[in-house]
């Protein structure tokens, strides 16, 4: 399948020239396709997760594990019928080159 730049152009929100591998918090938005409510439902104004939710939660606790530079907090993740927030503070480890530069060209 190809993919029609043309049909899906959007506006990058990253801040220009910001060195996003750099130490610092990270507010984290993932959605579900089409916005499909897959994680699970509120009920009672909570919301319960499904399996899909829970292995959801897992792997976002597990990149913690996985990445000496990462830290995550049991309270900072909110899962949610179609899609997830979650704060990720990537610590400094003593890197000493960029790993991820922002500097876009125009098409």
């Amino acid at each position: 399948m190809t993919y029609p730049p043309e049909l899906h152009r959007r506006r990058s929100l990253r801040l220009q020239g910001y060195d996003y591998a750099q130490a610092g918090a990270y507010f984290v938005t993932l959605c579900t396709r089409g916005r499909e409510c897959l994680f699970g439902e509120i009920v009672g104004g909570e919301m319960r997760l499904n399996d899909a939710g829970r292995v959801v939660s897992g792997e976002w606790f597990k990149t913690a594990q996985i990445r000496e530079n990462v830290l995550l907090n049991a309270d900072e993740l909110v899962v949610m019928p179609n899609h997830v927030h979650g704060i990720l503070w990537i610590v400094d480890v003593g890197a000493t080159r960029r790993v991820a530069p922002t500097q876009w060209e125009d098409d």
